[in-house]
């Protein structure tokens, strides 16, 4: 047989036993989750930051991060409501290299996933009890959903899958907000389609069972930027691409229509410091005109401990996959996007 099976069945509710959330900490958990909603249908003005580490490759660089991004949250909170990325599961083109903490616990280790579950449902766990900030997640893998569902707060669903049925089928009946990126080729038709079917109501089989969705009215999209056939970037944040995105809205008359701008991969082509000037240039483009300003309200933006990236996990609290803005910088601009914004 080409599958082999290496470990008994996943129990989950063993795994959720210790990191499930309880008392004051769930009710400061569905508190935030209202406010990520509001802002979402457009009832709370605020702009929604999704920011953190390409990948969360280290427990402890990730909690120093978090500790550092909530104190940094409390003082801009009446302008920008921030979700911290704890991103555990790295999409790979090739199917190489680092695929995340879901995959190994430990990066000098070898693949375990049973442990790597069970780490990140406790970083997520630590990120929310110690820091009081909530999570966002990539939804790689929809067959692990649901041993996170009960503490992210935040999904998206990226470039490699928002043409799968799967994805925007579980999309559909996600009680929370879902981003779905644009795809490597850029079509802007594919990106709207998965919202449209996040949306509406879906049926199908999930977990050996035939399920049945409400759709989601929070599904949403994140422009990524795309790459030519000629291997170029080829960004997508630029005013005359945030007017078609709007228009493809208006004519599919969605619900709560919300458009992020991610600063990093194809729209920086992975040039860390672009994310600053694409911030700055949005932000401008909102002021300019009175439809980008009621449609883009967010950012995604890859930031960690450390400037840039490298290959083995040496430096501590910088990344091993994409690079990301270092934490200098970050405070830097999260304070210039806030004094940036109206009162």
């Amino acid at each position: 047989m080409g599958i082999r099976q290496k470990s008994g069945k996943i129990d989950i509710k063993e795994i959720k036993a210790t990191t499930t959330l309880t008392g004051e900490f769930l009710r400061k958990k569905q508190a935030r989750d209202k406010e990520l909603a509001n802002i979402i249908q457009g009832k709370d003005k605020r702009l929604l930051l999704l920011i953190g580490p390409c990948s969360s490759d280290n427990e402890e660089a990730v909690l120093e991060y978090a500790n550092r991004l909530a104190k940094l949250q409390e003082a801009v909170k009446d302008k920008l409501f921030v979700v911290m990325r704890v991103y555990t599961a790295k999409p790979r083109t090739n199917g190489t290299g680092y695929k995340g903490l879901v995959h190994q616990p430990n990066t000098q280790d070898l693949p375990d996933l049973i442990n790597g579950i069970k780490m990140v449902r406790k970083l997520h766990y630590r990120v929310i009890t110690e820091t009081g900030l909530t999570t966002a997640d990539e939804m790689v893998y929809t067959s692990n959903y649901q041993l996170i569902d009960d503490l992210v707060s935040y999904h998206a669903v990226g470039a490699r899958s928002v043409e799968d049925q799967e994805h925007r089928f579980l999309a559909s009946g996600i009680d929370a907000p879902v981003g779905m990126k644009n795809p490597t080729s850029g079509n802007l038709n594919v990106m709207f389609n998965g919202v449209y079917a996040a949306q509406i109501k879906q049926n199908f089989i999930y977990h050996n069972a035939e399920v049945e969705t409400d759709g989601n009215p929070f599904a949403h999209v994140i422009l990524r930027g795309a790459m030519n056939e000629n291997g170029q970037h080829t960004p997508n944040y630029y005013y005359d691409c945030l007017l078609k995105v709007i228009a493809h809205y208006e004519d599919m008359h969605l619900a709560n229509p919300f458009v992020i701008v991610d600063t990093n991969h194809d729209n920086s082509g992975k040039d860390y410091l672009e994310q600053i000037r694409i911030v700055r240039q949005t932000l401008i483009n909102r002021d300019w005109n009175a439809k980008i300003k009621q449609y883009v309200r967010g950012f995604m933006i890859e930031s960690y401990l450390e400037d840039g990236r490298q290959d083995k996990p040496e430096i501590f609290g910088k990344s091993i996959t994409d690079p990301c803005l270092g934490w200098e910088k970050t405070e830097s601009l999260i304070k210039e996007i806030y004094q940036t914004l109206d009162d």
